[in-house]
């Protein structure tokens, strides 16, 4: 019999009822340090007392109403992201995997209104760009896609990191390229500064929007308020979520004047994006997130993980190859499953996301302390360790 929840998941044997900053309380009474923040969601860890403020403050006072009106802590967060990016105007969704969906059809809206049939959108492999019909065919991974067809169409994928083959597939019916600064299902996988540069030069050159996702990657994830800064660039289109809410449902599309000109009254809308709850906490998250100080300590403290991370390769060599990423959105590729490490570090009490390209993720909250960091990385020696068979 089919359970009450659709078994879309594979859930590990784990019940958590609270959570308090980076720690995480099962219903047994075992607490885990959190290294996956709800997969970079928990951008200020959990429970924390600003955003709970915010929250409860905004819901003793009105929790919905319609895009119809005005709502003035949509405003704010608009007003804010706006002040902080290359952006002129910001449309809200719940979710990172919305926040795609509106990114093509502005896209598409923009080509449409000039007049010019370009409907082609390159993406790159490896990528994620959440699960809807937009989203499956942007990566066009067999394992996402297999069984749902037909797909959208429109989409050119073409192999990470492969120059030629980008330049090669830039044609007239190219409307624009879509691509992640830093992958995270795709196994942590950073987008050198050269060759975001570059990316952007080759739209420049041909008249092609630049879409980036920082659903994964932004909101000082990587040490910088979104990724595409430590590169000097900024795109047309940016698609945001994850840690923008804080752990609130919360996803954004920012862009400039011109990529979003196509995009008027009635050509999209939703009927919870924007609501004044998930809003409240949004800009209570973006007041503390883009704070320059805040950052600088995200910086220091992904300097003392990638040290720390670096010495554990060194010290379990069998069990891990490297560390890659950027900032505290970090990744250890394993020579033993992945999934093994994930699950001896359930025994060690330490959470980690696994990725592709056997890799775990580490996106432990923005919040998290150096002796937190500390105690991160002797368990995940434990882990390692029991993998190793030190502890038979």
């Amino acid at each position: 019999m089919i359970p009450s929840i659709l078994p879309t998941y594979n859930r590990a044997p784990m019940t958590f009822v609270s959570g308090d900053g980076s720690w995480l309380t099962e219903a047994d009474g075992r607490r885990f340090l959190d290294l996956g923040a709800g997969i970079a969601v928990n951008a200020l860890g959990h429970a924390h007392p600003a955003l709970v403020a915010a929250l409860t403050t905004q819901a003793q006072a009105l929790w919905h109403t319609s895009n119809l009106y005005h709502i003035p802590a949509q405003q704010k967060l608009a007003d804010a992201l706006v002040a902080h990016t290359f952006a002129d105007t910001v449309f809200f969704t719940n979710s990172g995997t919305e926040a795609c969906e509106l990114a093509v059809k502005m896209v598409r809206k923009y080509w449409y209104d000039k007049g010019q049939d370009r409907t082609e959108i390159i993406t790159f492999s490896g990528s994620f760009h959440g699960r809807s019909a937009a989203g499956i065919a942007a990566a066009g991974s067999e394992k996402m896609t297999k069984g749902f067809g037909p797909l959208l169409p429109g989409f050119t994928h073409l192999e990470f990191g492969d120059h030629d083959a980008l330049n090669a597939a830039v044609t007239d019916q190219t409307a624009a390229v879509l691509i992640e600064p830093v992958q995270g299902e795709g196994g942590i996988r950073p987008v050198p500064d050269q060759c975001l540069k570059g990316l952007r030069a080759l739209c420049d050159q041909h008249g092609v929007l630049l879409i980036l996702d920082e659903v994964q990657c932004g909101m000082g994830r990587t040490g910088k308020l979104f990724a595409h800064e430590w590169a000097g660039i900024t795109p047309d289109i940016m698609m945001v979520a994850k840690g923008i809410g804080g752990g609130f449902p919360l996803g954004a599309v920012l862009a400039t004047q011109n990529a979003a000109s196509g995009m008027t009254a009635g050509t999209h809308g939703s009927t919870y994006g924007g609501n004044p709850l998930a809003c409240a906490v949004g800009a209570k998250v973006m007041e503390i997130i883009a704070d320059d100080a805040f950052l600088a300590d995200v910086n220091r403290k992904a300097g003392h993980l990638r040290q720390k991370l670096e010495g554990l390769v060194a010290a379990f060599p069998d069990i891990f190859e490297k560390v890659r990423g950027s900032g505290l959105m970090l990744g250890l590729k394993c020579k033993v499953a992945n999934t093994d490490v994930v699950q001896a570090g359930y025994q060690a009490l330490v959470l980690t996301v696994p990725a592709a390209d056997n890799v775990i993720r580490l996106l432990p909250p923005l919040t998290i302390s150096e002796d937190e960091i500390d105690t991160a990385i002797a368990r995940l020696g434990t882990a390692a360790r029991q993998l190793r068979g030190d502890n038979a």
